[in-house]
């Protein structure tokens, strides 16, 4: 159904670059005629807290990753209501914005906007100022030296043109997006749950290799450690410790959200190792006079654990740099651990990706000196493993890749397919709310509710998302409003 859609039969050119053609019918509309700027605050605080994600739009701040700038009382803090348009105006032009559907407190540094006439579905502004075109009339629209604290003011953004369809077709837009989104985050839910399966297998593998070895009748004695088992009799437990020569830390500079490309330089993301492989798009780029420290560098070769995480089952990812196709130095929230000359690090990659190693990052991260989402250095320091001699290790590398290597093709093979779903959905939406596909045949063929199944399906959580980027865009809106 998705692919039969249509171009309308008449256009009109819209005289905004971005947008070009609209639909024949449809009108152009400034901000400043559709909104209002909305600033009531906050007597005593105590309403939900609200903040902005990229990913999900204005949500309840206790179900995001925002675990800073937590002010004593909130008292004076702006008020949002169902329906109103929330924009963090220091990011906007990164989907920093979106309509809310609850009552709360927003960030004093946010803008709340009202609409003005009932003619407007709030559904269809949704889409709209969360799309793709529309983002480049944000950020054109905001101002600053960085990319990164680029700010959209209120008279910026109610200037703004808004391609506007019929009240009804409005609705009959979002309606279809409703049931396109769905359709896709089911497929994505099923190609997830696919790479689960082909995760647990891959881990059976691991877990079988570093805890006892390749021989099945070798000699065994106890670990000492009850979560640890038997151990082949000739392998040691020792603490991480006593295996490295170092742990390097990297810095949280300003960074903009952009790829290092053309000589740039970038800061890692807490992403970059999770699931066990090492991503160097998982970055942001750094402005192009940040002095860059030569201990911080990322190097081919280096072993890098997930420190932090908006994901508490992310933290302790850790990784290998097996390929480099940008300049990037170490965050805050990256450790990179150098071993020592006996130790080959594939070996300890892949014992820091077995189950009793996710056993102590739980409870690392569990205790009071943890905190929420976070691991320590000091008690990453403290953990234990089992550690054959080093040509063992080699051996154990080399067969565990082997038998591996099948289910990690097709696990980045569905991660790819998961990929060109969300492109295809950010694409899809562009298309349909810019008016260069009708959807009027599509909406009507489309089933009056839901059957039971599909209803249960959609009350499942959302596919996994990279929460990082909601601390980043909170915490930088209440910093400025400090």
């Amino acid at each position: 159904m998705i692919g039969e859609l249509k171009p309308y039969s008449a256009y009109k050119d819209s005289g905004v670059p971005w947008l070009g053609e609209v639909p024949e019918h449809w009108e152009i509309q400034r901000g400043k005629n559709l909104f209002r700027c909305i600033d009531i605050r906050s007597e005593k605080g105590e309403e939900e807290l609200l903040t902005v994600s990229s990913e999900r739009g204005v949500i309840p701040r206790k179900t995001a990753n925002v675990t800073m700038f937590k002010a004593e009382s909130y008292a004076g803090h702006k008020l949002c209501w169902p329906g109103d348009l929330v924009i963090n105006s220091l990011w906007a032009w990164a989907r920093g914005l979106g309509i809310s559907q609850h009552h709360g407190i927003v960030s004093t540094a946010y803008g709340v906007y009202r609409a003005r006439k009932s003619a407007i579905d709030h559904r269809f502004i949704q889409a709209l100022v969360r799309s793709t075109p529309f983002q480049w009339e944000l950020q054109v629209r905001s101002k600053g030296v960085w990319t990164s604290r680029l700010q959209l003011t209120d008279d910026s953004f109610l200037n703004a043109p808004f391609p506007l369809p019929p009240l009804q077709e409005q609705a009959a837009i979002a309606t279809f997006i409703d049931d396109a989104d769905r359709r896709i985050r089911r497929y994505i839910r099923s190609k997830q749950k696919l790479i689960k399966l082909l995760e647990e297998q891959k881990q059976v593998v691991i877990n079988q290799a570093v805890t006892r070895g390749l021989d099945p009748k070798v000699p065994l004695k106890p670990s000492g450690i009850e979560w640890l088992g038997d151990i082949p009799e000739h392998w040691e437990v020792m603490r991480l410790k006593q295996l490295i020569v170092r742990i390097d830390q990297g810095i949280s500079p300003q960074a903009e959200n952009y790829l290092a490309e053309s000589g740039r330089w970038g800061v890692l993301k807490a992403g970059c190792v999770n699931r066990g492989l090492f991503q160097d798009i998982q970055h942001k780029r750094l402005p192009i006079e940040f002095a860059i420290d030569p201990k911080l560098v990322v190097n081919l070769g280096d072993v890098l654990v997930s420190r932090a995480s908006g994901s508490p089952r992310l933290v302790g990812s850790v990784g290998r740099v097996h390929e480099l196709n940008y300049q990037l130095i170490l965050s805050d929230k990256t450790f990179r651990p150098v071993f020592r000359a006996g130790v080959d690090p594939e070996f300890m990659v892949l014992a820091m990706n077995s189950r009793y190693y996710r056993m102590q990052v739980e409870k690392a991260i569990s205790g009071a000196e943890g905190l929420a989402n976070n691991l320590p250095s000091s008690s990453l320091r403290t953990f234990i493993f089992a550690i054959p001699p080093k040509h063992e290790q080699e051996i154990i590398v080399r067969c565990i890749q082997e038998e591996t290597n099948s289910l990690i093709k097709a696990i980045q093979r569905t991660e790819k397919e998961i990929s060109l779903l969300h492109e295809f959905r950010t694409r899809l939406i562009a298309d349909v709310v810019t008016g260069k596909l009708d959807v009027h045949e599509a909406v009507a063929h489309l089933p009056a509710e839901l059957d039971e199944s599909e209803a249960l399906e959609d009350d499942l959580p959302d596919p996994e998302l990279d929460l990082d980027t909601d601390s980043d865009l909170d915490a930088v809106a209440e910093d400025e409003a400090a």
